[in-house]
């Protein structure tokens, strides 16, 4: 009987605080197992990239590439951090380094072409001569692709237009998945030929796995707080028995030089993002209260888009700004993947969303995902707006807002996700600007001043 054993990872999302023991973990597993005479594969899910970390933002990706090759990574997916963060070169470029397959069956160029670096699916061959099919896909963030020059297609249809040949090929099925639990699920159903699907996107973690239709799901949360492993037992190719569990990575031995490794990382990325941007006077940042940089942030949003005006909350900006400002202080203050937008709004709907926003509960609101990578909303600020106190009415550039006029407004695209704002959500009149992130239009306004 072969034994295979197969360890994943999901959304790490540049936490590299546990990246050194997961990497340990993963290298010292495969050792033994090899030594016994087991095959051993390593899979990574997607959302490894993750920006607001010095080291990924200083190497755009291509330094989280490097550890996945010392590692010993047999093959990755992408994640929409991956996918959506980066420019198209900076994802055209990411893998060139790699010693890992890339596998994403629904990313194409914008012409219907593959990406070079890409395929869609490959077969690995164990030492027994069992043949085991990959295939790998992406969150279908179709809109997002597209304006940064990619075609994406439905996951599920190109999943199952690749499944009849793969599994003329291939003995065992894997599907590497970064389209979350309900997808997983469905997929499941729908697909029985599929043997075990390695899941990501929205963090969810299954211990032990979890099995549905004969099909092994397996997950590893987020951060790196786990690492995933799925052994499987077979006879003439064939599954006799298959198995999932996690590794809690905090419960882990640790080794001195594990602390010192993860902060190196940070203090490489640091010192590649010294490129001076500006030169300011103090400028201060307040959840709670007016402060200067929210403030300005805000009049640049409203500026960059060309909008009649624009509103954001203050706990996107962490911190002051001082003296000569760099990348890296940049980085430090506004880390979030959030990217420009304006939305085309009536001004009832405009004027019930900016009632929501004087609303104190939503300032204390601690905020998770969109992108947002602060503590709380904070405050909102505002440029081209008043508040007409007492009267729950807004003034637009000094005129009261008419009830049936069309507003064109800037904001966060954070808004156009979740459930903050409906009105938002809701909205078909929505443009994304791409691939700059707001610490991007906040440069450019610091180095105009």
């Amino acid at each position: 009987m072969e034994t295979i054993h197969i360890y994943h990872t999901n959304d790490l999302h540049s936490h590299f605080e546990h990246w050194p023991r997961i990497s340990r973990l993963l290298r010292e597993r495969a050792e033994e197992h090899r030594k016994a005479g087991e095959d051993v594969f390593l899979f990574d899910i997607g959302d490894h990239v993750d920006r607001w970390h010095p080291y990924t933002e200083g190497t755009m990706g291509k330094g989280n590439t490097l550890l996945l090759n010392e590692a010993g990574y047999t093959a990755v997916t992408i994640g929409n951090n991956e996918g959506i963060t980066l420019p198209h070169d900076g994802l055209g470029t990411l893998y060139n380094e790699s010693d890992f397959d890339v596998l994403a069956a629904n990313l194409y160029e914008k012409d219907g072409t593959r990406p070079e670096w890409a395929q869609p699916c490959k077969i690995y061959k164990t030492e027994a001569g069992t043949n085991i099919g990959v295939l790998g896909l992406t969150a279908p963030f179709s809109l997002f692709y597209k304006l940064l020059g990619w075609k994406l297609t439905d996951p599920v249809e190109e999943l199952k237009r690749h499944l009849p040949a793969l599994r003329e090929k291939a003995d065992i099925i894997v599907l590497l998945s970064h389209l979350g639990i309900y997808e997983d699920e469905r997929i499941a159903l729908e697909c029985p030929e599929i043997d075990i699907i390695l899941g990501g996107h929205t963090h969810h973690i299954l211990p032990e796995g979890r099995e549905i239709n004969k099909t092994l799901l397996a997950a590893a949360g987020k951060y790196g707080h786990y690492a995933g492993h799925v052994a499987i037992k077979t006879e003439n190719g064939r599954i006799k028995h298959k198995e999932a569990l996690l590794y809690p990575i905090a419960e882990l031995s640790r080794e001195p030089w594990e602390e010192a490794e993860a902060a190196s990382l940070f203090e490489k990325g640091k010192s590649l993002l010294q490129k001076k941007a500006a030169e300011v006077e103090l400028l201060t940042a307040d959840y709670f209260q007016n402060s200067d940089l929210p403030q300005l942030l805000c009049e640049a949003l409203r500026e960059w888009c060309g909008a009649e005006c624009a509103f954001l909350n203050a706990g996107l900006i962490l911190g002051p700004l001082e003296g000569t400002v760099t990348k890296f202080d940049l980085l430090s203050v506004c880390p979030h993947p959030i990217n420009p937008c304006t939305v085309t709004l009536e001004g009832t709907e405009l004027r019930e969303i900016l009632r929501m926003t004087v609303d104190e509960s939503l300032h204390h609101l601690a905020i998770m995902g969109m992108g947002f990578r602060g503590k709380v909303m904070g405050k909102f600020v505002y440029d081209g707006i008043e508040i007409v106190e007492n009267e729950r009415d807004f003034l637009i550039n000094g005129e009261k807002i008419a009830s049936e006029r069309k507003y064109k407004v800037a904001i966060p695209d954070m808004y156009t996700f979740g459930k903050i704002f409906p009105e938002i959500v809701r909205s078909k009149t929505k443009f994304y600007y791409m691939p700059e992130f707001l610490r991007d239009v906040l440069e450019w306004k610091l180095a105009k001043m």
